[in-house]
């Protein structure tokens, strides 16, 4: 088989139906191959599109994202994409083509160091040098990219590789034992898990967080759901972990940090034993780590046992799975008779802030009528910038891998391929985006695909004419100088959903929202939907950098 063959038969060995990428000079041999394989393939208009959409696709259904790209630039048009997926931990396989064998060293046309400007925001690299390398390289690429704690692991192949015969592999490819044991995942220490038990039975005032790492299994949101119901610990989310807890009350404290909710921040200021489970302590988490849950001993639950100890001081490490942890847990844990003296201290502290005043569509309400929109299977992507955190605050995703968006890395421009992604990876569900006309501007060309195959994504463009998370932090900490974040210049949006064939509606007030949105979201069609928010509103609350987490800013309902 040729090589070109070779690969494509390696990811039909692997389940692979659906690619993302744009064909160039060195991976022509490998497209003219697509025609005898069984693998769908998307043509973004750009390769950052192929690999954030490659990234949705990966979050929405659980399985590997997989993304082609050409040598140089198509290559370093990755980069962005596999940072973003390194970062949120993501399992994506990126297969970039390279210039022919003879001419690698000589800064050939097109030529890049690929697996060396990758290396650093990877899991794992291949340089292939001969196509009979090919079954065996694809078999382990998807092993390490989902494997214990999952991560992007690109594939460097030379064009000539591609017209290089081999024999075909029978297996499909072996995964080497060195590497099976590199990246294997962990056992459970169930010792660790009954203390960690008894440390949560006995604290007054407990509070879990969890993070992305319990959002990658669908088991967890009846697994922690179970835990709750029984020991009555309430709930934080970090912003990837949205979604995964979903009962409404006190027990839900909705996410924390930096644009935390004052219910999330008071109780883990005031914590006395902190469980947390797939997330990493992140400072938009933690901000001022020095000052990080005071009075709290911690339990750290998390499958990378690099990330237990490196923000902050831990009590109890627990190197797991967060779904085998939270089965042991359940099984451990004896049921608590009555947290509720916590609880009424927690709901005493729980503020909500307050809308801006004469404003005509207040950023919490306009997300008011959205969320009312969703249902079990919608699935929420974001951007990054305001309408982000405003969407991590006031939409309530229903279930685990419902809210994607890019935490570690913030990537603006983000969100619109990984609709794409996420839709193709999941047609029967919902998917509706959360993006910034800053943010859309930045991947806008991929509304190419949504014409294509008519995805009927909703494109909620929250629309205030600003880089609207920098210019606040230029009103509140920068006396107002609104250095180059206004948007002027903006294109017409109206006819630029007419240029793609997509419906188009503006939404101006609340009333707006009510009647339009709900006619929009139950029709099968693609919309750009321009939400003309307030463009002085900010996001409250806010924990300013450097700050304590109980150290908020915000305008609060309940305070004169």
């Amino acid at each position: 088989m040729l090589g070109a063959a070779l690969l494509l038969s390696a990811l039909e060995a692997q389940g692979v139906d659906v690619v993302f990428g744009l064909p160039g000079g060195s991976v022509i041999p490998l497209y003219d191959c697509l025609k005898d394989f069984n693998i769908r393939h998307i043509l973004t208009r750009h390769e950052q599109g192929a690999v954030h959409a490659a990234d949705g696709y990966a979050r929405a259904t659980g399985k590997v994202g997989v993304c082609f790209a050409t040598s140089g630039p198509g290559a370093t048009n990755l980069v962005t994409g596999i940072a973003t997926a390194q970062m949120d931990s993501i399992p994506l396989v990126c297969i970039t083509g390279q210039v022919s064998s003879p001419l690698l060293g000589k800064d050939s046309f097109q030529e890049a160091y690929t697996v060396g400007i990758c290396q650093p925001v990877t899991k794992h690299t291949y340089a292939i040098t001969k196509a009979s390398e090919i079954p065996d390289v694809v078999a382990e690429a998807f092993f390490v990219a989902k494997t214990g704690r999952p991560g992007p692991v690109v594939i460097d192949i030379p064009k000539d590789i591609f017209t290089q015969e081999a024999p075909p592999a029978i297996d499909g490819g072996k995964v080497r034992e060195r590497v099976a044991l590199k990246f294997k995942a962990y056992t459970i220490n169930k010792e660790q898990v009954r203390k960690a038990a008894k440390m949560l039975t006995e604290a007054q005032k407990p509070v879990m967080i969890v993070g992305g790492g319990v959002n990658i299994s669908e088991k967890n949101h009846r697994l922690l759901t179970q835990l709750v119901e029984k020991t009555q610990i309430p709930v934080s989310e970090t912003l990837m972990g949205r979604g995964v807890f979903t009962n409404e009350g006190v027990l839900n404290l909705g996410m924390l940090g930096m644009h935390g909710t004052t219910a999330a921040n008071y109780a883990v200021q005031n914590a006395d034993v902190i469980l947390a489970i797939g997330m990493r302590f992140d400072d938009r988490v933690t901000s001022d780590v020095s000052k990080f849950a005071p009075k709290a001993k911690i339990i750290h639950v998390d499958i990378d046992p690099a990330e237990i100890g490196k923000n902050v001081v831990v009590d109890l490490p627990i190197v797991a799975d967060s779904e085998e942890f939270l089965m042991v847990l359940n099984e451990v844990m004896a049921a608590v008779a009555n947290r509720q003296e916590w609880l009424d201290e927690l709901k005493a502290h729980t503020k909500m802030v307050k809308s801006p005043a004469n404003s005509v569509l207040p950023p919490k309400e306009m997300f008011a009528v959205i969320d009312k929109l969703l249902d079990e299977d919608t699935i929420v992507v974001t951007d990054v910038g305001q309408h982000q955190m405003w969407a991590a605050l006031f939409l309530n995703p229903r279930r685990t891998r419902r809210f994607l968006t890019s935490g570690g890395a913030g990537t603006m421009g983000y969100g619109f391929p990984a609709a794409i992604g996420a839709k193709f990876g999941q047609p029967d569900k919902k998917v509706v985006l959360i993006t910034g006309d800053g943010s859309f501007q930045m991947n806008l060309q991929e509304l190419a695909v949504v014409k294509k195959f008519r995805l009927p994504i909703k494109i909620c463009l929250v629309n205030n004419g600003y880089l609207g998370m920098v210019r606040q932090w230029q009103e509140m900490f920068h006396n107002g100088n609104y250095a180059e974040t206004t948007l002027d210049a903006a294109p017409n949006w109206q006819r630029l959903a007419q240029a793609y064939d997509i419906n188009y509606v503006c939404i101006e007030n609340l009333d707006d929202a009510a009647q339009k949105l709900a006619v929009v979201f139950n029709d099968d069609e693609p919309y750009l939907i321009d939400l003309l928010v307030d463009h002085t509103a900010n996001v409250y609350p806010m924990v300013p950098a450097g700050c304590g987490l109980d150290e908020i800013v915000g305008d609060f309902e309940n305070e004169a």
